[in-house]
């Protein structure tokens, strides 16, 4: 039998593997009926909403991410700030698609965002990772096992009593083959990792039969620049890697705040 099937299918069996549930950290104010997610392959997806209470939510305020605990603890003052600024960015679009997104939390539901794990991407790796997938070209990338980063994060929407309409506790780490790009910067993963659980915590806060609706005009999350970021995509193709600044617009700065 030949080598390369064997290690193709070793590779894809690992990338395949659903990334553990992180441990509750406390963030949330209530855990009760989180239930998982079953449908999902890559990330661990616990939730629960309400459907009635999230039904007469029109408007939201969206308070900045925070680090909770140790997360982060062992990233530059830089790195933490760019996986929050991606996190919050990320949050901010998938809301504004089902909510009113408002500058203050009086009259409002608010939505709290906690980043409670980050696995650091291997930079050496991921150097030898992008070589390789720009030398062998073919349909998505392939990774050094043992060397991809993640993401853990919990998010919750709070009515305007302050009780707990929905939740959400979210993990996930970069696959070995899939369409996770290597990079050479320790939160690369990290922050890649942000667009799903953006869309994660869009689906879970929404309430059932609520439609994406068209981005409104200011859009509330222009503080963040655009939506998306074109030079991402050609940096991509060319050097193989995912580069935090052009992928992200930012260089390690919080958003600037929205209008008041």
């Amino acid at each position: 039998m030949q080598r390369v099937p064997l290690i193709f299918l070793a590779a894809s069996a690992l990338a395949a593997c659903q990334t553990a549930p992180a441990a509750h950290t406390g963030f949330l104010s209530g855990y009760d009926g989180l239930k998982t997610n079953e449908g999902t392959i890559r990330a661990s997806i616990r939730e629960r909403r309400d459907d009635a209470q999230a039904a007469g939510i029109e408007q939201v305020y969206l308070e900045p991410a925070v680090l909770v605990g140790q997360a982060g603890a062992d990233l530059s003052q830089s790195d933490r700030a760019l996986v929050l600024r991606e996190v919050d960015r990320q949050v901010c679009y998938e809301m504004s698609e089902r909510f009113t997104i408002v500058d203050s939390p009086l009259q409002a539901a608010r939505v709290r965002t906690g980043v409670t794990g980050v696995i650091p991407t291997g930079q050496a790796a991921s150097g030898v990772a992008a070589v390789a997938n720009v030398l062998i070209p073919g349909p998505g990338t392939f990774r050094v096992p043992g060397t991809t980063g993640g993401l853990a994060a919990e998010a919750e929407l709070l009515g305007l009593d302050g009780g707990q309409v929905a939740a959400l506790a979210w993990a996930r780490n970069a696959n070995v083959v899939g369409v996770d790009s290597p990079s050479l910067s320790r939160v690369g993963d990290a922050l890649q990792m942000a667009e799903p659980f953006g869309d994660a915590v869009g689906d879970a806060f929404a309430p059932t039969g609520r439609a994406v609706r068209p981005i409104a005009d200011p859009d509330p999350c222009a503080r963040f620049g655009p939506r998306t970021q074109a030079g991402g995509f050609v940096t991509r193709v060319v050097t193989g890697l995912y580069v935090p600044e052009i992928n992200t617009g930012s260089r390690g700065e919080p958003a600037a705040e929205g209008p008041k």
